[in-house]
């Protein structure tokens, strides 16, 4: 189930080597997997995705997000791949949360508004209330 965030981003849950021809074929260019591999038994290894995903000619890049929370180097790594990406990113982790959650951050480290932000996530389904106070403070630091 992808949600769109905007036009630069989609999130989804896990996705599977199956799934990359389709979301080739939607337009994407490049996704990003911000999920650690063995987060929970049976999980797609990232490599199995990294594979099929440059094999359909996406880029492809892991930022792993785990229960310890973001760091800036994650958040500027995000930001990277934004920066980088000549059509719309895929990014993905168990439910997307953390997915568009890195989005956000990488978004206020760049400068963005963090009211627009949490409204751009509450329309993918994402309460990003939470990160206010860091989407400010990475606003003010751009």
């Amino acid at each position: 189930m992808i949600r769109k965030v905007d036009d630069s981003i989609s999130v989804a849950p896990q996705i599977s080597v199956e799934d990359v021809a389709a979301i080739k074929a939607a337009g994407f260019t490049a996704i990003v997997n911000n999920r650690p591999d063995d987060e929970e038994a049976g999980q797609i290894p990232g490599d199995a995705i990294r594979a099929a995903a440059e094999a359909a000619g996406l880029r492809y890049t892991a930022i792993p997000i785990t229960h310890a929370g973001f760091s800036y180097p994650q958040i500027a790594a995000m930001a990277d791949v934004l920066a980088a990406a000549d059509g719309p990113v895929l990014a993905f982790c168990r439910s997307g949360t953390r997915s568009c959650n890195l989005w956000a951050l990488a978004q206020a480290k760049n400068g963005a508004d963090a009211d627009e932000l949490v409204a751009k996530g509450a329309g993918a389904g994402y309460n990003l209330d939470g990160l206010r106070p860091l989407l400010d403070q990475l606003k003010a630091q751009a």
